[in-house]
């Protein structure tokens, strides 16, 4: 049995609309730029890959999410409500931006060895499990409010840790230290996968 089911037609119904937009996401998209631009400023290439990183696999994600709405009726989980503007079925806006920036933000407590182990396991894979531990028991509250939804009762906090989240800070933190043209090849590649899917995908009305 599903979890509130008639969450999925509520939300397709504000996909995309405009009659919730309000003046918080200038606030939002301000606080986003200047996060960037600080970081340009001071040549820290490696924490925008990182956020860069972070956000394109979020994207990917979110795409998928979008696909597997559409192809089973239902999605893994959907943005239901309080949203000024609901990207895709799964995200919203304002949860988007904070997207844009985690992987810049929180690679800023890597330590500088990258080769530092913890527990005999390299800081970077305890940062991002650890990290992606604390975002997932985030969503437990969302969850349970009127504003997000998880849609299938073996979807939760354990799925979403392991199958979201860790991809995301795995990826964040692994670009963080990849040469120059590594990064490039990555995130090239994966901007492209996204913004392809998107094309293609949206004019079909299949997300």
């Amino acid at each position: 049995m599903l979890n509130h089911p008639e969450i999925t037609q509520s939300t397709l119904a504000g996909l995309r609309s405009l009659d919730n937009l309000n003046w918080s996401l200038v606030v939002f998209l301000a606080f986003v730029l200047y996060v960037y631009m600080t970081a340009v400023e001071e040549k820290r290439w490696n924490q925008i890959s990182a956020g860069l990183a972070l956000y394109g696999v979020h994207w990917f994600v979110e795409i998928v999410n979008a696909l597997i709405q559409h192809f089973s009726g239902h999605a893994l989980w959907t943005a239901s409500g309080g949203s000024a503007f609901i990207i895709l079925i799964g995200v919203g806006i304002e949860i988007s931006f904070m997207f844009s920036v985690a992987g810049l933000i929180l690679s800023k407590l890597l330590p500088e060895d990258r080769s530092l182990k913890i527990l005999g396991i390299n800081n970077r894979i305890i940062f991002a499990v650890v990290n992606a531990l604390l975002i997932s028991l985030i969503e437990i509250p969302l969850a349970a409010s009127p504003i997000f939804h998880w849609v299938y009762p073996w979807w939760g906090a354990l799925t979403v840790w392991i199958f979201v989240y860790i991809p995301f800070f795995l990826a964040a933190f692994l670009c963080h230290d990849a040469r120059p043209k590594s990064r490039r090849i990555f995130l090239g590649s994966l901007y492209a996968l996204n913004v392809l899917m998107l094309m293609i995908f949206i004019p079909l009305g299949w997300i």
